[in-house]
Parts: C-alpha cells; structure tokens; sequence
C-alpha cells in the first residue's frame, strides 16, 4: 500500500469515528480526537513535496498540540503527485517547491476552490560526500559538468584515491531532481553516473557507507540540531517562546561540501545565513498552497505555518524561513 493510499485509509478511519460517535457513542472517552467532537471541517489532507517531510512533520506535531481537535494528514509523496492530489480535491493543502502555474489556478478556482499560496521557506540544496573524501569544495561548473558526465571520477576533480563519481538522488521526480536539472542544466536530462535511492534517508545513508557517492539532499536533512525532532509536540511548542538564536551546524556522519560560483575566490557551506544573503548558490523557494476555506483545519493549518510560531519552527530545521530572521551569532 503506498503512502497515498495509507493517508486515505486514515481520513476514512477518522471520518467513521467520528460517525460512531456522533450516532450514540459521544459518551465514550476513548482519549481519541474523534471522541472529543472532531468533525469533517477538522480533518485536512495535505500533500507534501517528500524532500520537505524533516520541515513539516514537526509543524504538524506542534499545530496539533496547540489546536487537539483538529488534525493534519500527510501524504509524503513527489511534487508532480502534489499537484495533482490538489487538483483532483483529494488534498486540501500543498507544499512544493514551486508556485502553482495559471492553468492549475484557472482549474482549482473553476472548481470552486480559490487557491491561497504563500512562500514559507527558502531551502537549500546540499552537496554531501563520505567522511573519507579529501574534497571540500566544488564550483557550480563542476557540479554542472558531473551531472552532465562529462566529469566522471573524483580524479577529473582534484587529485583524489577514489574512484567513479556515483550521484544520489532521492528518487527520479522529485523537486531535487527538478532543481538541478533546471537551473544548472538548463533543463537538460541528467547522463551521468547518477542513482535513485528511493527517499531522503537513503540518500544520507549511501553517502554515509559509500566513499566514491555524492548526495544531492535538501539542508534540513543532515542538521545536526535534530533534537526538535526528538522532542515532545509539548516541548518544541514551548522552546519556540523561547529561542530566538539558531546555531545550526551538519551531521557528522557525512561532510557536507562548500560551494563556490565559478567567478567567486569564496565558497560557503548552506548554513541558514549564507542562504539569506545569497552567498550559497543552490537555494529554492518553498510554498504553502491552501484551497481550505476559513473555519477548516487546512486553513487553520495554513495561517499556523505562515504565522510567527510556524515560521519559528522552521527556522529550527536549518532552513531559512521567510518572515522570522536568525539571529547570526559567532561563537569562538
């Protein structure tokens, strides 16, 4: 059963609890959201770009906290799949890495579902390679000229004992891929040695216990301030009231290659300040789209992620959030 599928089967197991309840079982506590009087209007679906899972799993868990009556399903599926959850109806809510084009607008409104679409996020695009690599830094020219295979071992690079360049991808479709492809390749298929590893975490993972791969995953993947993920919804709730620095560093499990464009003398690593400069080069926007009208839990969803406390959270997964600003420290 695919993830998809998995999510509607949860939409319908909460929709006939809350039928149940509402034909002679309201009495009974069973410490579920359905016991407590959730209704249709309180259930959204959203369809989530899977590169950004790490950012908007822990928006749920935190919104949910706050709002115990509403609930927010998730679909962690490709961005194209995104799309056409939101245009079918079998999602409310979007998150992909591009704005909706004036065809699906003109489809979504003629439908009777007028689109809201805001960019939450900007996410940047890392370069990871095993611990053992003696690389540090690449130029978008080399990266263009990987994807391109016309470089094909780390040799082509620098002196190096390794051997054939292996790219990871998380899978074929994704925004990753997209991202790539358009804005380094000028749309261009990707010929060189390059591998769909199938989702984010085995995208980490190859890199970890393959000396000759290099990933291509987005920041929030390999921070080394996951704790928020470890986190009760309660405790990341109550640490957004009070942190206002983010000191985000990298896993260090992998390393994670500086990028230098080809007429800088300066290459930069994808830390949260090099992205709100535009130091880093590989960097994307991030948007919300909300089709749920007001009183909903898709709405209420949205106004939470696009609101002070959402953008908080996002700032914690070491992506730069679009309206609250890290404060840039250094530390000796």
């Amino acid at each position: 059963m695919t993830l998809y599928s998995k999510t509607l089967c949860m939409a319908v197991m909460v929709l006939s609890a809350m039928t149940a309840c509402s034909s002679g079982n309201g009495s009974r506590q069973n410490g579920t959201k359905a016991s407590r009087g959730i209704n249709s209007s309180n259930i959204a679906v959203m369809a989530c770009d899977a590169s950004f899972q790490n950012i908007m799993q822990q928006e749920i868990d935190v919104f949910e906290f706050i709002n115990p009556r509403m609930t927010v399903l998730p679909m962690y599926i490709d961005e194209n799949a995104c799309v056409d959850s939101l245009l079918k109806g079998r999602a409310s809510t979007a998150v992909i890495s591009r704005e909706l084009k004036a065809t699906e607008i003109k489809m979504l409104r003629n439908a009777g579902r007028a689109p809201h679409t805001t960019r939450i996020a900007v996410d940047a695009i890392a370069l990871i390679v095993n611990k053992d690599n003696p690389l540090n830094e690449i130029t978008v020219s080399e990266i263009t000229d990987i994807l391109d295979g016309r470089y094909r071992t780390w040799r082509d690079l620098q002196p190096s004992p390794l051997g054939d360049i292996s790219v990871v991808f998380d899978h074929s479709g994704s925004s990753t891929v997209r991202f790539m492809r358009d804005s380094l390749m000028d749309g261009r298929q990707l010929t060189g040695n390059v591998f769909a590893q199938g989702d984010n975490k085995a995208v980490f993972e190859a890199v970890k216990n393959n000396r000759n791969a290099m990933g291509v995953i987005g920041v929030s993947w390999i921070s080394s301030d996951m704790s928020g993920a470890d986190l009760s919804a309660e405790q990341r709730a109550a640490r957004l009231d009070n942190e206002d620095v983010t000191d985000m560093g990298f896993s260090d499990d992998i390393k994670v290659l500086r990028v230098r464009l080809d007429d800088s003398l300066d290459s930069y690593q994808p830390y949260q300040a090099y992205i709100l400069d535009g130091k880093y080069p590989l960097y994307r926007s991030m948007y919300m789209v909300n089709t749920g009208y007001s009183g909903t839990a898709a709405h209420a969803f949205y106004v939470f992620v696009t609101g002070w406390r959402g953008q908080k959270v996002i700032m914690s997964t070491g992506v730069l959030p679009s309206t609250v600003r890290p404060r840039v420290v250094t530390l000796s």
